[in-house]
C-alpha cells in the first residue's frame, strides 16, 4: 500500500479448518494479474523472482491447505489461508464442548 492504508489480519475457525485472513484497502489487484499471481517466475515486480506465492501456495498446499484471493481494484484486497484443524485441537475442542455442556 504505497500510498498507506489499512491491513487487518483476522484469525477465524470454521468446520475443520482454521483460517487467517489478511484484509487491506490497498489499490486491489487487476483481474489479469489474479489469473497469473500463482504462476512461477510471474511478477509484477522488475526485480522479483515470481517464487513467492506459488511456493507459499504449495507449502499452504503440502499441509492439507488452501489460499484464496479476492481482490477489487480500487477497493483492496482479501487473501484467506485455511489450514485443516490439528487432530489435537479438535480433540481439545470436543472435550471443552462436553465438559460445558
Amino acid at each position: 500500500m504505497a500510498g498507506g492504508g489499512q491491513l487487518v489480519v483476522r484469525t477465524r475457525e470454521v468446520p475443520g479448518a482454521v483460517v487467517l485472513d489478511l484484509i487491506d484497502t490497498g489499490c486491489g489487484i487487476e483481474p489479469d494479474v489474479q489469473a497469473k499471481m500463482f504462476e512461477a517466475f510471474y511478477s509484477t515486480k522488475p526485480a522479483g523472482s515470481g517464487l513467492g506465492l506459488p511456493t507459499a501456495k504449495k507449502i499452504i498446499e503440502a499441509h492439507g491447505g488452501r489460499i484464496n484471493v479476492e481482490s477489487e481494484v480500487g477497493r483492496g484486497t482479501k487473501i484467506s489461508i485455511a489450514l485443516p484443524t490439528p487432530p489435537r485441537l479438535g480433540a481439545a475442542r470436543t472435550a471443552e464442548a462436553s465438559i460445558t455442556s
